[in-house]
C-alpha cells in the first residue's frame, strides 16, 4: 500500500473515532472542499436550515454537499459510496454546530493577536495559516466578521486539525456579538430593494412556500460557502433566485434582505449587492 493510500485510510479511522464521540464528519476532496452533489440531491436540496420542513441531515447515498452530509453513523461512513469517497479524500471535516461547537477561524498573525486580546482563552488548534479557537456552544456561522476571522458553527464545516491544546470554554458573548451586523457609520442603514408582487399573483403559483424557503436557504448557503470568485457567485445566485421567483410575486423584502446579508458577510459592499441585483433583473428583462 502506498503512503498516500495509508494516509487516506487513516482519514477514515480518524472520522470513525470522531463519529463515535458524537462529532458529525465528512470527507474533503482535493482543494479541501466537499465532494460534489449527487444526482439524488441536486444542488443540496435535502440540506438547508435545521428547522425547515423536509430538510436536515443529508440522506443521499454519498457525501454530496458539505455540512448537511456530515454524520456520526459508522454504517454510513463505511458504506460503498462513502468508502470510495474516503479513498479519494484529502482531509477530514466536521460540522461544528452538529457537535454543539463553534470554531473561530483565525487566518493570520494579526487575527490571532486580536483574539488573544479580545476573546476568552479556550482550546486552540494550529491551522495552516493561523489557529482555530474552539468554544462549547453553537451559533450562526458568519465569514469575514473581522479581517482574517470567520465563525464556523451551524450550517458550516471545518477541517479536523487535531485536538490542540488548552481547555474548551463556553461560547462567550464576545463571539456571539461578532455575528451581529453593525450598521455603517459612513451612511444611513440601507433598505433592501423591494420585489413587489404583481397585482393578483398572491402566493407563488407554481411553487410551495416550503420550496421558496428552501431555495432562499440554499442561495444563502451557496454565497456563504464561496471560497473564491465571490462577486461572480453573488451575481449568479441572485440571477438563479430571480429566474425561479422573480416574476411570480413571491419574493419579499425579507427574502432579498437575507441574500444581501449573506453577500455582505462575505465582504461584498452594499453597492455591489444592489448592482448585482439590478444587473440580474436587467439580464432577465425585469
Amino acid at each position: 500500500m502506498t503512503q498516500r493510500a495509508l494516509i487516506r485510510r487513516d482519514h477514515l479511522s480518524v472520522a470513525l473515532e470522531l463519529a463515535a464521540s458524537g462529532v458529525p464528519v465528512l470527507p474533503l476532496r482535493a482543494g479541501k472542499v466537499p465532494f460534489g452533489n449527487c444526482r439524488v440531491c441536486a444542488k443540496g436540496a435535502c440540506g438547508g436550515r435545521p428547522n425547515m420542513k423536509n430538510s436536515g441531515p443529508c440522506k443521499c447515498p454519498g457525501p454530496c454537499h458539505g455540512w448537511a452530509a456530515a454524520t456520526t453513523d459508522p454504517h454510513i461512513l463505511t458504506s460503498g459510496p462513502w468508502r470510495r469517497a474516503w479513498l479519494r479524500a484529502e482531509a477530514v471535516a466536521y460540522h461544528p454546530g452538529g457537535a454543539g461547537l463553534t470554531v473561530v477561524d483565525l487566518d493570520n498573525a494579526d487575527a490571532i493577536a486580536w483574539a488573544r486580546e479580545a476573546l476568552p482563552a479556550t482550546q486552540t488548534v494550529p491551522s495552516t495559516r493561523g489557529e482555530h479557537w474552539l468554544y462549547l456552544g453553537a451559533m450562526q456561522s458568519v465569514n469575514g466578521v473581522r479581517q482574517g476571522v470567520d465563525i464556523k458553527s451551524t450550517m458550516a464545516y471545518a477541517r479536523w486539525l487535531g485536538f490542540g491544546t488548552g481547555t474548551m470554554t463556553d461560547l462567550p458573548d464576545a463571539v456571539r456579538a461578532l455575528a451581529v451586523k453593525k450598521p455603517s457609520t459612513a451612511r444611513p442603514a440601507p433598505h433592501v430593494l423591494a420585489m413587489t408582487a404583481r397585482a393578483g399573483t398572491g402566493k407563488c403559483p407554481h411553487r410551495t412556500p416550503v420550496y421558496l424557503e428552501r431555495g432562499i436557504a440554499m442561495a444563502e448557503q451557496r454565497i456563504t460557502e464561496a471560497s473564491s470568485a465571490v462577486h461572480a457567485t453573488v451575481y449568479r445566485t441572485f440571477l438563479a433566485v430571480l429566474t425561479t421567483h422573480g416574476r411570480c410575486g413571491c419574493l419579499t423584502d425579507t427574502h432579498v434582505g437575507r441574500l444581501f446579508t449573506a453577500a455582505q458577510a462575505k465582504g461584498e459592499s452594499w453597492r455591489h449587492c444592489t448592482d448585482a441585483w439590478a444587473n440580474a433583473r436587467t439580464a432577465l428583462g425585469m
